[in-house]
């Protein structure tokens, strides 16, 4: 039995002035607004619309995203009857990353990470090795990382800000008349998405919002753990008829432009000089591939983010230069660019004196934030000539923040189970929808293997024979490790690494 199947659309608002489009025969309808950003309607890959499956099934994802204007101003209202929620048992699913909350956490924290498959993608023929790979490299990396995190306190408090998140959104949802229940799942530690899904049904949810923590989508993040919901939702009837919608991204809606705008602005009045200040937004980054060759929509979402960001801020005549860069990049892949430490380097080379750091795509407080950010970042700016150093804290519980977000859950409602509805005009609905199924589908039907980056050999320092000694790097790792799986016996029992895998 496949899951509920909904449309993902872009969000809508009042309308100032109306265009009318007409595309491949389907009648639409898009608004002007004031506040304008790109809208996107991504077409559905069931069988159950053949007019548009012709039209996309050959394209890139980023090339079926088709721009229809900009509609982000949220419209939803305090909900004045029970037409919206019924006798339906409403739960919001928020969806995060999660962290070791001890320094003992750290290596298990690890392993679980590197054990995803949207992490480190390794060809078919060796993806048997992913755990007893995600052990090694956890283990390895434990030491290190348990310093960051014994630098900020001694574990992540990613775990209590998220939670405080959520206990805002029910407020700010029972205040707008809509008594929901929201669920906190994380990723790669307590309280994992399969604890959070088990409360879900206990609870009796019968209408579920998916919501991810991350502004932008990418498949290292949301796809994820929309993927892991994916399959945990194939293997439990309950779930299946469940009815369920997901809010894949929201970087566009205009609570979380001005709730990002306002701290920008209170932070800049701490310098001498603001209109001097270099606003610098740092994002995490992603391998280049997922990008280029997978389709991810994160760079085009992020530079749209930051464009809107800033259109805000020039409205309240804040005209400060700015840059976007990538940061926490790991491993010997090319990821995207620019850097940011290179970035701060060069920056200070250009005699920039003020710099205010601003954790883009983080919405809460964790290590790369912390230490990352205000240690490692700081530390470099300083050493690299720029004087004067700021930094914008995570949005975390700001009012207008969760109170849009609340929005955004209400505007989803009408169209959870919303499946018969094939009438695109019909289903445009305010925030992106989709479901679990069909939003991965949208990736996965054009997700392609990735090229070797380099396919000539060329002698010398150079970028090709630093590829090929990777590769063979890589492939005695494996070997190495096949022979440890199979033979039982090698450095790595000796050392008692496989052991705790085993």
């Amino acid at each position: 039995m496949s899951l509920l199947n909904s449309v993902w659309l872009s969000p809508q608002a009042i309308c100032t002035s109306q265009r009318i489009y007409h595309c491949s025969g389907v009648h639409m309808e898009a608004c002007d607004n004031s506040y304008l950003s790109k809208i996107y309607v991504v077409p559905r890959l069931s069988s159950g619309w053949s007019e548009t499956q012709t039209l996309f099934s050959k394209k890139s994802l980023k090339k079926y995203l088709v721009p229809l204007g900009a509609l982000v101003t949220s419209k939803a209202q305090v909900v004045s009857d029970t037409s919206i929620v019924g006798d339906d048992k409403i739960g919001v699913l928020l969806l995060n990353l999660g962290g070791p909350e001890t320094l003992e956490d750290v290596q298990p924290f690890l392993f679980n990470l590197f054990a995803d498959p949207d992490i480190i993608r390794l060809p078919r023929l060796f993806r048997f090795l992913q755990k007893p790979l995600a052990q090694f490299i956890s283990v390895l990396r434990a030491p290190k990382s348990k310093e960051g995190y014994a630098s900020i306190g001694g574990g992540s408090p990613l775990r209590q800000i998220t939670d405080a998140q959520a206990e805002e959104l029910r407020k700010f949802l029972w205040a707008k008349n809509v008594p929901a229940k929201v669920y906190v799942g994380m990723r790669y530690w307590h309280p994992f998405t399969e604890e959070a899904i088990e409360q879900i049904k206990r609870d009796g949810i019968t209408k579920l919002v998916v919501l991810p923590l991350y502004p932008q989508f990418s498949i290292s993040t949301s796809g994820s753990s929309l993927r892991l919901l994916e399959s945990i939702f194939r293997e439990d009837e309950y779930l299946v008829n469940m009815q369920h919608t997901v809010i894949p991204s929201w970087y566009q809606r205009e609570g979380y432009i001005k709730a990002t705008a306002d701290l920008i602005e209170k932070e800049l009045r701490n310098f001498g000089h603001p209109e001097q200040v270099m606003i610098f937004f740092s994002a995490h980054g992603v391998p280049l591939a997922y990008v280029e060759e997978a389709g991810d929509p994160y760079k085009a979402e992020m530079e749209e983010c930051v464009d809107l960001i800033m259109e805000e801020l020039e409205k309240r005549r804040i005209t400060n230069a700015y840059t976007l860069a990538y940061q926490s990049r790991v491993g010997p892949v090319e990821w995207l660019k620019p850097y940011t430490d290179e970035t701060i380097i060069e920056l200070g080379q250009k005699g920039v004196k003020s710099l205010l750091a601003v954790p883009i795509s983080f919405v809460s407080e964790h290590i790369e934030t912390l230490e990352e950010i205000d240690v490692e970042y700081k530390e470099l700016a300083l050493r690299s000539g720029i004087e004067k150093w700021g930094r914008v804290p995570a949005l975390g519980c700001e009012p207008t923040f969760i109170s849009d977000l609340a929005d955004a859950v209400i505007e989803s409602l009408p169209y959870v189970g919303a499946m018969a509805v094939s009438n695109l005009e019909a289903r445009q609905s305010l925030v992106p929808l989709g479901s679990v199924e069909e939003l991965l589908a949208a990736y996965d039907s054009q997700r392609r293997e990735l090229p070797p980056p380099v396919t000539v050999w060329e002698w010398g320092w150079t970028k090709s024979a630093e590829t090929w000694n990777g590769r063979a790097a890589m492939l005695a790792v494996l070997v190495l490790l096949v022979l440890e799986v199979t033979t039982g016996e090698g450095f790595l029992h000796q050392w008692g690494i496989l052991p705790l895998f085993q």
